[in-house]
C-alpha cells in the first residue's frame, strides 16, 4: 500500500515538524546541516566557494517578483500586490516610489519590472501587472522613473493581453531584454482544478477556461507564450524578424516567439547566442510517464521559436492521451511531429508546429537522468548565462570556469545549479552552485555589470509579507575577499523600553589572518563592537546597519528592522498527548493560554482556537502557510480569492453586492441555506440584495459551490468555538485514509500600543497519521526506489550500506514505546538505530535485521519492531544503519509506524 503524494504534500512533510523557528529578518538562507548528505564529487579546477562572500541588502518584502537593477546600482523591486519599491545603494535605504492599483487576486498582480537597455538616457522602465477593476486585463507599460519618482503621468501602454480571473492559475509575468528586444513570459491562465488527473483539455461546451488548447495552444492567443517585441520611443512596438508566425498576423500573434508552455515564471537570453532558456512550472497529474507521474517541471531551451508541447506533451515529448471529459475516456494521444489543435475553443491555427522537448526535466521524485535535482514539490526557474569577456573590468566578475554556463534555480527545493552546455549548444552536466547559501525560495537571479550576483529571495510562506524575504549580493574575489556580515539580533520586536542584544560573531573573513571591526548604525548613530546592547527609549520603526570591514577596505552589510513600542503576545497550548501522531480513538487533552504585556488581562472570548481534522495535505499546507483562523475553511478561502466574487463582495463593506457577513447573518440557521446559495453561486439571480444582478459560475463544479456556501456561512458564527481547555477524541479521522492531520491552533491578535500595528501570535499543534514513508526523510544518504509496477507500486529507500542514515525532523517520542518497519531481507543484514538529535547522539534503541535474497522485489515484505527505550519529548530521529562486516547493501526500507503499544 502507498500513497501518492503531490508536491504540496511533500512540502507538507517539512511542513508538519514541530520545533520550527521563525527567522529573523537578516535570515535568508535556510539551515544547513554541517555536512551534505549526499557526496558530490569536485570537477577539476572549480573555484573556492570561500571566494564568494554575500550581504543581505533588503530584507521582509511583501511578495517581491523581479527586480530591475538600475546602472548606479540602485535596485526596482516589484511586489505582487502592486507596490513599487525603491532601494538606494548609497544610503541603504529602502523606500516604496509607487502603489499601482493591481488586481492581486489568484497568481495575479504586480508580476514583472525591467528598465530599458537605454536607462541612462531616457529613464525608462517596464512593469507588467494584471489591472485593477472589473475589466480583466494585464498590461505591459512603459514608466518614466525620475530619481525616487515613478511618474504616473508618463505611462504608455505598449501591450494588453485579455485574461480570465474566475480561476486559478499561472500568471508568469517575466520582463527581460536582450540585444534590444523585449521578452515577456505569460502563463496559460487556465483552471487547473478539477482535471480527474488529466491535463487541462476540456472540450465541452462553456468549459473554455478548463481548456489549454483555448489558451497555450491557441496560435491567437497570448497566454501560455514568451513573446518577443521591440519597444519604440513613442510607446508603441514594432515586431522584429523571426518570431514564431508572420508579422501580418495570418496565422496567429505575431508577437509570439514560444508557445505550448505553461508557467514560464523565469525567463533568460543568452546574449550571444540569443538562445531564450525559461523554467516551466509543471502540472500535477496521474498519467504515468517514464519516472514516476507525468508531473515533470521542465527547463527549456529555444534556439529559435516554436511550440513546445503543452498541453499534448512534456518532457522530451512523453504524450499524454486525449482524455474526453464527458465520457471520462482516454484516447491515443497527439503526434508530436504533427500536433492538431482540433478543440471547439480553438481559434488559432489547427495544425501546429512540431513539439520541441524540454532541455532538462524532473519529476516530484528522484530522478535517473538528473539525479542532483532532488526530490520534492517542485518550482523550475532558468537564470542568466554566464560569458565572462562581458565584464572586462568588472571587480566582481565570475571566474572563467562558469563561461558559457547556464544558471538554473529551484524555489521549492532551494538550490541554485550551473549547467555546462557543449559548443553544440547541448546539454552536458550540472552541478551545484553555491549550495552553502540555500536562499529560501529564490525568485529571480541577476548579474550585474560589476559581475556581482544578486539573488531575490521570496521567503517561506505563500501570499504573504516574509522576514526571510529579501535580496542578497554575491561577489567573487581573487584577491582579497570581502567579510561576510552575520547579524544575529534575537526578537526585533518589543515595548519600550526595549533592549536589543545584536551580535556580528558570525560574521566570519575566508582570508586567514584578516582582523575585522564592526560598526552598527542605528537611525543617525554609530557604534562599534563585535556585540552591542541597545536601548530603545521611544517607540518607533529602526533600520539597523551592521558593517563588517577588513583591515584591506574589503567590507560586508547586513540589515535588520526593530519595530518597538508593542509587545507579541505568547500563545501556549500545554498537552500531556504526542504532539506528533493520532491513533484511532486516542485522547487528546489541552489547555491554551495567552498573555500580552501591553493589553493586561486578556479575555477567553479574544483567544481565537480551532480544532479541525484536515483530510488532504494540499488544504493543510494552504492553511498553515496562510496563518487563518479558521483553518477549515482556508482552501475554501483561497477558492473563493481565486473567482471574481471580489468584485462585488467585501467581508464587512457593502460594494456592489452585500457584505459576506451580512450573507451569513441573513440566512445563519435556516434550512437548506447551503444548498440554496451553493445554487445561486452558479446559476446567478437577482432581487434578493438589490437590482444589481449576481452574475453566474456555471464553469463552477458544484463541489466547490457547496464549499463556497459554507465558507460564507461559517462568517456569521463566532470565530472561537472551542474550549480553551478540554480533552477530544480522536476519530474524524477514521476511514479516511493517511493523508490527514488534526491542527489545534491558537491566536489572539494583541490591540497594538505606542503607534505600532497590532500584532498576531498563533501556536499550533500538527498530529499527523503515525505512518511515515521513509523516503520522505529531511536528510539522509540513502537510495530511493520510485513506485513502477515492477516494485508492486511501493516505493522505498534502498542503497543502504553501513554507516548510511536517514533523518526526520520534530518527532515527539512522548508515549511512543515502539517504531515497526517494513523492511524487506534483501541484502547482508545488520542493525537499525535510533538516535537523537544527530548521526552519533544519545542510542534510543535498536533492532537486527536479518540477512537474505529476494528473486522478486514485489515480495517479501515484513514487519519487525524497533522498541524505544527513551527519548520522550521532541527530537530530530536518526535511523542508522549498520553492519561493518558487509561490503554491500543491507535490506531495504518501505515505511515506518509509530506505536503507543509495545507490542508490534
Amino acid at each position: 500500500m502507498k500513497k501518492v503524494r503531490s508536491s504540496i504534500a511533500l512540502f507538507l512533510g517539512c511542513l508538519l515538524c514541530a520545533g520550527a523557528t521563525t527567522k529573523q529578518p537578516t535570515q535568508l538562507f535556510a539551515d544547513l546541516p554541517d555536512r551534505l548528505p549526499i557526496s558530490i564529487s569536485v570537477p577539476q579546477n572549480e573555484p573556492d566557494s570561500s571566494r564568494f562572500t554575500y550581504s543581505t541588502l533588503v530584507s521582509g518584502l511583501d511578495e517581491p517578483m523581479q527586480m530591475a537593477i538600475l546602472p548606479n546600482y540602485d535596485l526596482v523591486v516589484a511586489e505582487r500586490k502592486g507596490a513599487v519599491r525603491y532601494f538606494d545603494n548609497a544610503t541603504k535605504e529602502l523606500s516604496t516610489i509607487a502603489q499601482l492599483n493591481v488586481f492581486s487576486g489568484i497568481e495575479d498582480g504586480l508580476l514583472g519590472v525591467a528598465a530599458d537597455p537605454d536607462f541612462k538616457t531616457n529613464h525608462w522602465v517596464y512593469l507588467y501587472y494584471g489591472v485593477g477593476g472589473e475589466k480583466s486585463v494585464s498590461q505591459l507599460t512603459r514608466f518614466e522613473l525620475k530619481g525616487r519618482k515613478l511618474v504616473q503621468e508618463s505611462a504608455r501602454v505598449l501591450l494588453e493581453v485579455p485574461t480570465q480571473r474566475k480561476y486559478c492559475c499561472h500568471s508568469a509575468g517575466y520582463i527581460t531584454f536582450a540585444n534590444g528586444l523585449l521578452y515577456l513570459s505569460i502563463g496559460d491562465n487556465t483552471n487547473a482544478e478539477e482535471i480527474e488527473g488529466h491535463t487541462p483539455i476540456d472540450e465541452r461546451p462553456g468549459r473554455e477556461l478548463s481548456d489549454d488548447q483555448a489558451s497555450t495552444a491557441n496560435s491567437n492567443d497570448l497566454r501560455g507564450k514568451i513573446l518577443r517585441i521591440k519597444p519604440e520611443p513613442d510607446g508603441t512596438y514594432s515586431i522584429p524578424d523571426g518570431n514564431l508566425f508572420p508579422k501580418d498576423g495570418s496565422q496567429g500573434r505575431p508577437e509570439i516567439y514560444v508557445m505550448g508552455v505553461r508557467n514560464p515564471f523565469r525567463i533568460s537570453v543568452d546574449p550571444k547566442t540569443d538562445f531564450l532558456y525559461w523554467g516551466d512550472v509543471g502540472p500535477d497529474t496521474e498519467v504515468p510517464g517514464s519516472e514516476g507521474k507525468m508531473s515533470y517541471d521542465e527547463i527549456n531551451q529555444a534556439r529559435k521559436p516554436g511550440f513546445f508541447g503543452y498541453p499534448y506533451f512534456l518532457a522530451d515529448n512523453q504524450v499524454f492521451p486525449d482524455y474526453d471529459f464527458a465520457t471520462k475516456k482516454e484516447g491515443p494521444g497527439k503526434d508530436p511531429l504533427r500536433p492538431v489543435n482540433d478543440s471547439p475553443h480553438n481559434t488559432g491555427i489547427r495544425e501546429l508546429p512540431p513539439a520541441q522537448p524540454a532541455f532538462i526535466w524532473y519529476g516530484k521524485g528522484p530522478s535517473k537522468k538528473y539525479p542532483l535535482v532532488g526530490k520534492g514539490g517542485a518550482s523550475a526557474m532558468a537564470g542568466p548565462v554566464y560569458h565572462s569577456d562581458r565584464y572586462p573590468n568588472a571587480p566582481y566578475k565570475l571566474p572563467g570556469y562558469y563561461d558559457g554556463k547556464l544558471f538554473i534555480f529551484e524555489w521549492i527545493r532551494k538550490w541554485i545549479m550551473a549547467v555546462t552546455i557543449d559548443k553544440d549548444g547541448n546539454y552536458s552536466g550540472m552541478e551545484p552552485f553555491l549550495p552553502q547559501l540555500k536562499v529560501v525560495a529564490p525568485i529571480d537571479m541577476q548579474i550585474a555589470p560589476d559581475g556581482a550576483i544578486y539573488l531575490l529571495a521570496y521567503g517561506t510562506n505563500w501570499f504573504a509579507r516574509n522576514t526571510d524575504s529579501g535580496i542578497i549580493r554575491v561577489e567573487y574575489a581573487e584577491g582579497n575577499r570581502n567579510p561576510v556580515a552575520i547579524l544575529n539580533a534575537g526578537n526585533t520586536t518589543g515595548g519600550a523600553p526595549f533592549t536589543a542584544t545584536l551580535s556580528a560573531k558570525g560574521s566570519k573573513d575566508y582570508d586567514a589572518g584578516d582582523k575585522l571591526t564592526y560598526e552598527w548604525k542605528i537611525g543617525a548613530r554609530k557604534f562599534t563592537g563585535e556585540t552591542l546592547k541597545h536601548t530603545f527609549t521611544k517607540p518607533g520603526v529602526y533600520n539597523v546597519v551592521l558593517t563588517v570591514t577588513d583591515q584591506h577596505g574589503g567590507r560586508g552589510t547586513a540589515t535588520t528592522e526593530f519595530k518597538i513600542g508593542n509587545t507579541p503576545p505568547v500563545v501556549q497550548i500545554k498537552t500531556g498527548a504526542n504532539r506528533s501522531f493520532y491513533w484511532d480513538n486516542a485522547a487528546f487533552d489541552y489547555e491554551i493560554n495567552a498573555t500580552d504585556r501591553e493589553d493586561g488581562k486578556i479575555a477567553p472570548s479574544k483567544i481565537h482556537a480551532s480544532f479541525n481534522y484536515i483530510a488532504f495535505g494540499k488544504d493543510l499546507a494552504g492553511a498553515l502557510s496562510g496563518g487563518e483562523e479558521n483553518i477549515r475553511y482556508a482552501a475554501t478561502a483561497k477558492l473563493y480569492a481565486s473567482l471574481d466574487c471580489s468584485a462585488c463582495h467585501t467581508m464587512n463593506a457593502k460594494s456592489i453586492g452585500p457584505p459576506l457577513r451580512e450573507v451569513a447573518k441573513r440566512y445563519d440557521g435556516k434550512p437548506g441555506a447551503a444548498d440554496m446559495l451553493a445554487r445561486k453561486i452558479i446559476s446567478g439571480g437577482s432581487g434578493q440584495w438589490g437590482s444589481y444582478p449576481m452574475p453566474p459560475h456555471p464553469d463552477l463544479p458544484e463541489k466547490s459551490a457547496r464549499e463556497l456556501a459554507g465558507y460564507i456561512l461559517s462568517l456569521g458564527k463566532p470565530a472561537s468555538q472551542l474550549p480553551l481547555k478540554s480533552t477530544l477524541k480522536l476519530t474524524e479521522h477514521i476511514g479516511q485514509g493517511s493523508e490527514g492531520a488534526y491542527v489545534l491552533q491558537a491566536m489572539y491578535t494583541d490591540k497594538g500600543a505606542n503607534g505600532i500595528a497590532p500584532i498576531k501570535s498563533e501556536s499550533r499543534i500538527v498530529m499527523r497519521n503515525p505512518l511515515v514513508q521513509m523516503e520522505d526523510y529531511q536528510e539522509g544518504n540513502v537510495g530511493v526506489v520510485i513506485a513502477t509496477q515492477q516494485t508492486g507500486f511501493v516505493s522505498y529507500i534502498a542503497n543502504i550500506t553501513d554507516g548510511k542514515y536517514t533523518r526526520f525532523n520534530g518527532i515527539d517520542l512522548t508515549h511512543i514505546q515502539n517504531i515497526r518497519l517494513r523492511i524487506q531481507e534483501h541484502g547482508a543484514g545488520g542493525t537499525v538505530e535510533l538516535r537523537l538529535d544527530s548521526r552519533d547522539g544519545p542510542l534510543a534503541g535498536k533492532v537486527q535485521i536479518p540477512g537474505g535474497k529476494l528473486a522478486d522485489l514485489k515480495e517479501g515484505w515484513k514487519e519487525i519492531s524497533l522498541p524505544v527505550e527513551r527519548g520522550a519529548g521532541m527530537h530530530d530521529i536518526y535511523l542508522v544503519f549498520k553492519n561493518e562486516q558487509a561490503a554491500g547493501p543491507l535490506f531495504h526500507i518501505d515505511w515506518m509506524y509509530f506505536s503507543e503499544n509495545s507490542k508490534p
